[in-house]
């Protein structure tokens, strides 16, 4: 060994070191499967360098298992891509994948919750240290000569020692020296059984060295079917392979919700392969989240995370497509303005919808749970994708006032065939929260004519509301607007109410004349019961949500002109129209006004004089 050099681990490597040599997670075999998947990355990667370098390998791309049960070590050896000096460093002793302090972050002392978050994140090569108290390293990278091959060694106490060696062959081998107690991973047999489960439809050769021997050398036993399992038919693949390939594409240990396998055949010729998974990653709204999917080219890996096929409101969609029609030597840039790529990604979008209306007709718990983990993710479909609205809306869940639960259960098509005959409309509420939303007295009418009232409360569901016209012929209305079709559901051609408002014309003119221009209108209303007054927008104005959305992203919301609507038969509101005494008049009128805002917004301007008027009220 030359140029030994001793490193200290960047800090979340310690962190995440210390993590696996105490985790309790009970598939510690996971490790082999995480350095199989590496090794399978790196002969990709060879493959695909290869392109534009010829002559990088020759012979077959494999990888080599072998273990030595005397002293305790089991090795893996492929003749991938390999790394140099620079990459050792980098790759091994310091973690690249942009969230890492704040997955260590989310770890906690939680055991339980580190086991799940292990699976989100992928540990990759740092799994190794669940099994051994000593890990080694010796890679050459491919195109370099022999003498610049790379020894690493760490027994994941907080450093790392490195050196150049001589190694004759490219590729990286790995060799890990087991624990105490570790010894199921000293038999053969218990590691092929392993291989089988993880990595049989890995497109890499893996063979393991057997226990017999020959004259002129050891007998190595290929274990894996060694064949892209995407391009086998779908009737040879079990459920288990389907579940086991998505979780070495996925880095998650979760089963996924459903998934899709088509092969196409015609104008273009591709295989996609996508599935969903059953629980949202730690980073899901992490700028930094990577999204998108692998991309192959006549079985050749191009690239990971291709984004552009697939729109960023389906970023949760995990899986790969294989090409026949890309050139191999594409680039991102190459696809961004592909005519080929964007008829792929319309047709992966479609493929994706499909699969989750399946999912919702035929699963409906598993439906909800994607719902819970994704459906926040899914909103954003209608402002991204006008082309496939109708799809987008009939995947959407709703919590409602027909049911005394904030599950988002309901759908549109629910809701429509729940309409009441005379109903043209579907009515929806805007909220910070369910509570607040299911107490708005901006339902008080609709209680009292049973007409049921979807219950928004996520923090994009304004935004997305916007962007919502119609369903199956019926639009979309909110309950804090006012219009003419909520004026009719109020009307009531009752003797003893015309004369009520009559009477409180003076009333209505008075705080007309206190108000002035800080509301655009006042009125009488009887959508109330128990509640005397609120505020409303006309039906082109911006709403209270979406004023708090622009203020919550730092830009400056149009001002808010509100109608200032009062119920002419709560006694607060008669009590107040006979108040002679224009001090008390305004302390009355301004406090009715407060508290429809109030309701409306969440927020008052000036919360403590609303508190100083509800005081001098209550000594009066």
């Amino acid at each position: 060994m030359q140029g030994t050099e001793t490193f200290n681990f960047q800090s979340e490597v310690k962190q995440l070191l210390h993590l696996m040599i105490h985790s309790l997670y009970s598939k510690k075999e996971i490790f082999l499967r995480e350095l199989i998947s590496n090794a399978a990355d790196a002969t990709e990667k060879l493959r695909f360098q290869s392109l534009s370098t010829p002559g990088l390998y020759s012979g077959d791309l494999r990888l080599q298992i072998s273990i030595d049960k005397e002293k305790r070590v089991l090795t893996l050896n492929d003749n991938g891509i390999g790394m140099q000096r620079n990459e050792v460093i980098e790759n091994l002793g310091t973690i690249a994948k942009s969230g890492t302090k704040a997955f260590i972050d989310a770890i906690g002392s939680d055991q339980s919750k580190n086991n799940q978050l292990i699976g989100q994140f992928g540990v990759g090569f740092y799994s190794a240290f669940m099994v051994a108290d000593i890990v080694s390293v010796r890679t050459r990278a491919a195109g370099t000569p022999s003498n610049q091959g790379v020894f690493w060694q760490s027994s994941g106490n907080g450093e790392y020692t490195i050196a150049s060696v001589e190694k004759d062959d490219q590729g990286t081998e790995i060799t890990l020296h087991l624990r105490e107690g570790e010894d199921e991973f000293l038999d053969e047999w218990h590691v092929r059984r392993i291989v089988s489960k993880y990595s049989d439809h890995i497109n890499l050769t893996i063979e393991i060295q057997t226990e017999q021997k020959k004259e002129n050398g050891l007998i190595w036993e290929k274990i894996n079917k060694a064949q892209a399992l995407w391009t086998r038919k779908k009737t040879d693949i079990t459920e288990d392979e389907y579940k086991e390939f998505y979780k070495h594409i996925s880095n998650d240990f979760t089963d996924p919700l459903t998934w899709t396998h088509n092969k196409v055949e015609g104008k273009q010729t591709y295989i996609n392969l996508l599935y969903v998974p059953s629980q949202a990653p730690w980073d899901m709204w992490s700028h930094d989240h990577k999204n998108g999917l692998k991309l192959y080219i006549q079985r050749v890996f191009i690239m990971d995370n291709a984004e552009q096929l697939m729109p960023n409101y389906l970023r949760f969609i995990k899986g790969l497509i294989d090409s026949n029609d890309l050139p191999l030597n594409v680039s991102r840039e190459i696809l961004q303005n592909s005519t080929i790529i964007k008829t792929l990604r319309g047709a992966l979008i479609k493929r994706s919808l499909n699969m989750l209306e399946k999912l919702s007709h035929n699963y409906k718990e598993k439906y909800q749970t994607f719902w819970k983990h994704f459906g926040r993710v899914l909103k954003e479909g209608p402002a991204e994708d006008k082309s496939n609205i109708e799809s987008i809306t009939s995947l959407l869940r709703f919590s409602s006032t027909k049911f005394d639960d904030m599950a988002q259960t309901v759908s549109l098509n629910d809701y429509v065939n729940r309409m009441l005959p005379e109903q043209d409309k579907i009515y929806y509420i805007t909220s910070d929260s369910y509570i607040a939303a299911k107490n708005s007295p901006y339902l008080e009418m609709f209680h009292s004519k049973k007409i049921e009232v979807l219950l928004l409360f996520d923090r994009i569901d304004e935004w997305m509301m916007n962007h919502l016209t119609e369903f199956k012929n019926k639009k979309f209305q909110s309950v804090s607007t006012s219009d003419d079709t909520l004026n009719k559901l109020t009307e009531n051609d009752n003797e003893e109410q015309n004369k009520t408002d009559k009477s409180l014309e003076p009333f209505i003119k008075r705080i007309k004349s206190l108000l002035g221009t800080r509301v655009k209108d006042v009125s009488l209303t009887h959508r109330l019961s128990e509640t005397p007054a609120i505020v409303t927008t006309d039906i082109n104005d911006i709403t209270p949500q979406m004023a708090k959305l622009f203020s919550a992203s730092g830009q400056a919301a149009p001002e808010v002109k509100y109608l200032f609507e009062l119920n002419p038969v709560h006694p607060l509101v008669r009590k107040a129209a006979d108040i002679q005494n224009d001090v008390l008049f305004r302390q009355w009128i301004e406090l009715f006004l407060d508290q429809a805002l109030l309701t409306a917004t969440g927020t008052l301007e000036d919360p403590n004089k609303f508190i100083r008027q509800v005081n001098q009220l209550l000594l009066k």
